[in-house]
């Protein structure tokens, strides 16, 4: 593979310069004056951030391909700037095993584009009863350190106590899809208050997360081990996290970019594009979440990334499925919400989007700074770039995107992993 010489980007932020990537890592980093045979990105005008990693992807291969597949989740992470994504363990059969995390990380390897690294399940088929296989599933190919029963919550205590006291012998996390399931209740679809009553749409309580937020940093600290908080959606689980964070405990969070911009208004038509789990909440609930993000109490913006064939998606809001689409929006999302509002610059999106969530992940070759010896992993993106998106451009199968015609600005320009571009101005390289 030819060398890459990236010229003239500004470096998160810190100011223009040349980048030059061979063999995968980068080799130099300044004013470049020669640089034979290496093919050239003109990163004039762009920022250069270190490739963006998800700690939330929904790739539902195997079992629901009519949704997605790893190869065309692999398509929409890197037309969406990512060079790396966890895959959520909720597919059919769930990856609660050894075997089951090796074959997502070989579909991932195959696909090409992106780096997929399987999250294992806590439990065995998401029942919440028995522990999965944590240590096979450490020890395999595909080295797993992130476990979670996304889409289930691992509500026993004494079930998610036992988990982090495994983990904590290799240094896993478990992230934790935080709903206590009896104060949710079954047929939950909407946030609790006045609109779902004026809409007869059953309620989801805010408490409902906040409680087991709340245990389970308790949790984290008697087992001293790393708890991780998916999907952050509102300003009393902030609170608890950053007084979890205070007293020392091993607490980490992420937010999604629907939770940073999307306000439970939007359901009063009915729509189940904006159906999602957890729900969309109100206003004051967004402005806390958008501050967290700023001030480090939540360690990293994660998609949430949870694609729907038609059929699942298009019915009564009660009946519909649960998620949104977010794999190659979310960076205009943010540099929309936190940038342009003053709340984070490219330094901070690189903190948020790359280097926390590679961290969180134990994901070594991603997240690190664009300097001599980091691998060529990188993002370049127009940060004045006005666009309208448009749901029938997506790489994903799926449809279910709640940006459609709505106006964004900033948008990933390329996306180069280990100094070969794999997507360019929203498609394929």
């Amino acid at each position: 593979m030819p060398a890459l010489l990236v010229t003239g980007a500004d470096l998160a932020g810190a100011g223009a310069q040349d980048l030059l990537v061979e063999d995968g890592v980068i080799t130099e980093v300044g004013r470049i004056t020669s640089a034979r045979g290496a093919d050239v990105l003109d990163g004039e005008g762009l920022v250069a951030l270190p490739g963006l990693v998800d700690l939330h992807t929904h790739l539902r291969e195997p079992g629901r391909e009519d949704a997605e597949t790893i190869a065309s989740g692999s398509a929409a992470a890197a037309v969406g700037g990512f060079t790396a994504v966890l895959a959520m363990a909720n597919t059919t059969p769930v990856t609660d095993t050894a075997e089951a995390a090796e074959r997502v990380l070989d579909l991932g390897r195959a696909a090409g584009l992106v780096d997929v690294q399987p999250v294992g399940a806590v439990t065995k088929g998401l029942a919440g009863e028995e522990l999965a296989e944590l240590g096979l599933m450490r020890r395999s190919r595909a080295a797993v350190s992130v476990f979670s029963d996304d889409g289930h919550c691992v509500h026993d205590a004494r079930v998610m106590r036992r988990a982090l006291e495994y983990v904590r012998a290799f240094g896993g996390v478990v992230s934790q899809h935080a709903q206590d399931p009896r104060l949710a209740g079954r047929q939950a679809c909407a946030h609790e208050g006045e609109l779902s009553g004026r809409l007869g749409l059953p309620g989801w309580p805010a408490v409902a997360e906040e409680s087991i937020v709340a245990r389970d940093v308790m949790l984290a600290r008697h087992t001293n081990s790393r708890v991780h908080i998916a999907h952050v959606s509102t300003a009393g689980t902030v609170e608890v996290v950053r007084w979890a964070k205070a007293q020392g405990i091993a607490v980490t969070a992420e937010v999604t970019p629907h939770h940073l911009a999307l306000t439970t208004d939007l359901i009063a038509g009915y729509d189940p594009t904006f159906k999602v789990n957890p729900p969309l909440r109100p206003r004051e609930d967004v402005d806390a979440l958008r501050a967290a993000l700023a001030d480090g109490t939540i360690d990293a913006v994660a998609t949430d990334h949870a694609p729907h064939a038609r059929h699942d998606k298009e019915h009564a809001f009660v009946d519909a499925a649960f998620g949104m689409l977010g794999l190659e929006t979310a960076l205009s999302v943010v540099s929309d919400v936190m940038v342009r509002g003053g709340l984070l610059d490219w330094a901070g999106v690189a903190r948020v989007m790359s280097e926390a969530p590679a961290r969180i992940a134990g994901l070594r070759g991603h997240g690190r700074p664009l300097a001599v010896g980091s691998p060529g992993n990188l993002t370049l993106v127009d940060a004045s770039a006005q666009v309208t998106v448009n749901a029938a451009d997506s790489l994903s199968l799926s449809r279910n995107n709640p940006w459609h015609g709505r106006p964004l600005t900033g948008a990933v320009h390329a996306t180069v992993l280990r100094g070969r571009v794999t997507a360019q101005k929203g498609a394929l390289a």
